[in-house]
């Protein structure tokens, strides 16, 4: 996946350049970058209950690329049972490793604050005991491009909403934090259509191809479309019945 960045008290330079950080945003980044479109759509096309998005896939696939690295999935912040499983999750991180925690942020917008501080609690001291002591913190979140190319919930909190939030935060967030924004897929986007009941689900519609003759293709069986077969737009293929888009750049 491609994605972008913004540091909060210099978190882009100094993950990058301290010992203390380098090793671990390095396997953030190989984690994400080793997550190719082809997984996002296997992963979710081979989820049991049709979702709308492809947030919960992507969810799976970052925590799979994680834990292989030897992240410690859902790590309590605080050593204290209150605060610990008692709570139900509520002081619990998505990830942790050391000297960085992550979280995986494709919520409700409201949840925005709460998201940033919790890699702050697990960066700074505590009246309650600690379970883990990171000092610097990572948000994962969907770019708006990503938000409306992926079928999210439109109440969905954007890369672009948190880097707003933090400005008027700044004080309240002493840690270094780095805000990851990831980028729609290159290849396909979620058409996200009426199911059973008022439900709404996705379904992956790929980009068509080109060949240098500018004929249209199937990038999943090589059919060649007819010419007016999309009609400008969405389609399906004739051959294997991929969901089909022609790219805006190609008209």
């Amino acid at each position: 996946m491609k994605y972008r960045i913004h540091g909060h008290r210099h978190a882009d330079f100094l993950f990058r350049e301290l010992g203390e950080y380098a090793c671990l945003w390095g396997e953030i980044e190989d984690a994400l970058a080793s997550i190719s479109d082809d997984m996002i759509i296997k992963e979710f096309e081979g989820e049991a209950r049709k979702a709308k998005s492809i947030s919960q896939a992507i969810n799976r696939l970052v925590k799979a690329e994680l834990v292989k690295r030897a992240w410690e999935p859902e790590s309590y912040i605080f050593a204290d049972e209150e605060y610990g499983r008692a709570a139900k999750g509520t002081w619990r991180l998505d990830f942790a490793k050391d000297a960085l925690s992550v979280e995986v942020a494709f919520n409700h917008r409201s949840d925005i604050s709460w998201n940033l501080i919790k890699p702050t609690l697990a960066s700074e001291l505590n009246h309650v005991q600690k379970a883990i002591q990171t000092s610097g913190g990572v948000v994962i979140t969907a770019t708006q491009a990503m938000k409306e190319a992926g079928g999210f919930d439109s109440a969905v909190g954007t890369y672009e909403d948190y880097v707003q939030y933090l400005k008027p935060l700044g004080t309240m967030l002493p840690a270094p934090l780095v805000i990851v924004g990831l980028e729609p897929p290159e290849t396909f986007r979620i058409a996200v259509e009426d199911g059973k009941g008022s439900s709404r689900v996705g379904r992956v519609m790929k980009y068509a191809a080109t060949t240098p003759s500018g004929e249209f293709v199937c990038p999943d069986c090589g059919c060649v479309l007819a010419a007016d077969a999309c009609g400008g737009s969405a389609c399906a293929c004739d051959e294997c019945g991929r969901g089909l888009i022609i790219p805006d750049s190609l008209f």
